[in-house]
């Protein structure tokens, strides 16, 4: 095996700038050298190159490359449970205690939210290189089962597995009654999910949102738009209600969903906005809810999701969120092309990068 390999990285220099430049990795032991084959776009990475992050963040995390939801195929590795030809997700949470072992942490809490971890495409590397050379522990074998194409979803998926975790044993209770706010990728990652992984009933599952195109799409849930939904007299009331919308549309979706939560209602609060957000704070507290924070996921979350992504009826509805085709990438010209036209339109469907390395 060799203890080094070579890598050519799409690296964002500064807003709107990419440069292809070369570099060389070592391979730890217990880590293994991938090639990424498929990635999706997310919104972050969009704001890291339209600009929208605030200036000091920028300036902390560039340069780096972008990147973190996508597949793989194992090239070299230095670890016993993979060897070259394995397909593979790529888990872009690295956990502190694998990069800064010297760390005490807390043994109660997840392995993404504790201290020293390191996010790919967030000041760490992402996949938009040549050769990733990434821990073991942060990679899951794809079966053979699942195509690629729904694979490259995974990431988004477990983010809207280790929300639900909150309020997993309630949401199979079918007395439950579940509302969803959001239209757009977040919302129908994690409603399909609902759907399919946890066998909610369209009978007590709705979902807010803003574009009747859209909603449309969310034919396995009961939907509802909120631009004309009366909120303050409304006959329902939910016991889970999950706020997935973020930026600016993230205060009218807060209050909205306090305004129909159930007395002690679970709140899932899963949409990034740069903004702080005011919030009914007064019904938060007459009603005695709970509002859960959620970000990012696990290796474990990754192994159910791609256990859950064995079943048919799931992957045709993740399979609505493909492009009808995907982006051909082989230099950092083209993938510069791909980000400025998503940057501005970046629709409903997931961008999907076929990456062409030589």
């Amino acid at each position: 095996m060799k203890s080094t390999v070579e890598s050519v990285m799409y690296r964002l220099i500064q807003p709107g700038v990419i440069e292809e430049v070369s570099t060389e990795w070592n391979i730890p032991k217990g880590w293994a050298a991938v090639k990424p084959k498929l990635a999706s776009i997310c919104h972050a990475d969009l704001r890291y190159f339209s600009g929208k992050r605030r200036p000091e963040a920028l300036a902390k995390k560039l340069p780096m490359a972008l990147l973190h939801e996508g597949i793989a195929v194992v090239e070299e590795s230095n670890a016993p449970e993979f060897s070259a030809g394995d397909r593979v997700v790529i888990v872009p949470n690295i956990p502190g205690a694998v990069l800064h072992p010297e760390i005490e942490q807390k043994s109660e809490v997840p392995v993404n939210y504790t201290k020293g971890n390191s996010f790919l495409g967030s000041g760490y590397d992402g996949i938009a290189q040549s050769m990733l050379v990434h821990p073991a522990e942060c990679l899951v074998k794809i079966p053979d089962e699942i195509p690629d194409e729904v694979a490259v979803l995974a990431e988004l998926s477990t983010v809207s597995f280790h929300a639900i975790s909150h309020i997993r044993s309630k949401l199979l209770d079918k007395t439950k009654k579940i509302a969803l706010f959001g239209d757009g990728p977040v919302g129908y990652f994690t409603a399909s999910m609902i759907r399919y992984m946890y066998e909610v009933e369209k009978e007590r599952f709705v979902v807010f949102g803003a574009d009747e195109q859209k909603l449309a799409e969310f034919d396995f849930a009961q939907t509802e738009n909120v631009t004309t939904y009366d909120f303050e007299n409304s006959e329902m009331c939910f016991d889970i209600l999950l706020e997935c919308t973020g930026g600016a549309f993230s205060e009218n979706a807060l209050n909205q969903a306090i305004d129909i939560a159930d007395s002690c209602a679970d709140v899932i609060l899963m949409g990034v906005t740069e903004a702080r957000v005011p919030i009914n704070t007064r019904d938060i507290l007459e009603k005695g809810l709970t509002l859960h924070g959620s970000s990012r996921s696990s290796t474990a979350d990754f192994q159910a999701v791609i256990e859950g992504m064995k079943n048919l009826s799931y992957q045709e509805a993740l399979k609505r969120i493909l492009p009808v085709k995907m982006d051909d990438v082989s230099n950092g010209a083209e993938f510069k092309e791909v980000m400025d036209r998503v940057a501005a339109n970046h629709g409903w469907k997931k961008t999907v990068i076929n990456f062409k390395w030589e």
